[in-house]
């Protein structure tokens, strides 16, 4: 039995929706998925009944962009709690600046006389959580570009014309959002953003775990990301990082993690929560002179 704990879909930057996803994880007789869309959990109820008619155990997740000092990272929440009022709260926000971040895209691509306009972008992602693809493709769509390389390398990679910086979250506040909300949290592709000074700190501060397992880690990296996570004590997990056909091919099954690496994190998340419930029964209880011992 194997899964895919890194799946993104059209309710973020993928191109898949919920249900094709999980066609395609069927045909590569995946057991297990996470949906970990940016900033989003609006896809996971869809993708919720897409896996229970085709027989596959579904993990809700999301992706979160975080930094610690000048270092971009990239913190995925599992088994998180998709209805947690914090969680979508803070979520909310992150989708506001993502849409101010294309309205500020597409402003600086019309001073270059591109008559791109915001509105036909927001219409072509159809999401709450929109990003730089969808600028890519919209650029594609407009002939204004031939291809989403061609759109990246002109206008929207880092330090082209139309780059806009994203917003990042503290990573120690995106460790302890995912906790509220339940989940585990893992840093996604670690070898992908030279973040290993960091690693020690976050472990301080709560990281559960490190996604060993990506499309872009070769062999040694993941064996070094598995000796990281021994020494940490930190679950593993790995992921395909599939966004349709955003990237070419798609990459669902290039990665097909052992599922002994689900039941560590669904055992992790368990005693998250139940850390959670004590933690609130002891406040309330604290809080409650009615509950507080006699003092007579």
């Amino acid at each position: 039995m194997f899964a895919d704990l890194h799946l993104h879909t059209s309710f973020s930057d993928g191109t898949y929706t919920p249900e094709e996803l999980v066609a395609h994880a069927q045909r590569h007789g995946l057991a297990a998925l996470a949906l970990t869309d940016h900033d989003t959990v609006e896809g996971c109820a869809r993708m919720a009944l897409a896996c229970q008619r085709a027989g596959i155990e579904f993990i809700p997740g999301s992706e979160l962009t975080a930094e610690l000092g000048n270092v971009e990272l990239h913190l995925i929440g599992y088994f998180i709690d998709t209805e947690n009022p914090r969680l979508l709260m803070e979520m909310a926000k992150f989708q506001t600046v993502r849409q101010n971040r294309i309205r500020e895209m597409v402003a600086r691509l019309n001073k270059m006389n591109i008559p791109l306009e915001a509105e036909a972008v927001f219409a072509l992602a159809n999401c709450r959580s929109p990003g730089r693809p969808h600028v890519g493709r919209a650029l594609v769509q407009g002939g204004f570009c031939a291809t989403l390389d061609e759109a990246f390398e002109r206008f929207l990679k880092k330090h082209r014309p139309a780059w806009v910086p994203k917003f990042k979250i503290s990573a120690f506040d995106a460790i302890a959002l995912i906790h509220e909300a339940g989940g585990a949290a893992v840093m996604a592709h670690p070898g992908l953003n030279r973040s290993d000074d960091v690693i020690p700190q976050l472990v301080d501060s709560g990281l559960d775990g490190l996604e060993c397992y990506h499309t872009k880690h070769t062999p040694s990296t993941c064996e070094h990301y598995l000796a990281m996570a021994e020494r940490h004590h930190l679950l593993v997990t790995g992921g395909s990082d599939c966004h349709g056909l955003n990237k070419g091919k798609p990459l669902i099954g290039t990665i097909k993690l052992p599922y002994e690496h689900v039941r560590d994190l669904k055992s992790r998340s368990n005693e998250i929560r139940q850390q959670r419930a004590q933690a609130q029964e002891l406040a309330t209880s604290v809080s409650d002179p009615d509950e507080q011992p006699s003092r007579d």
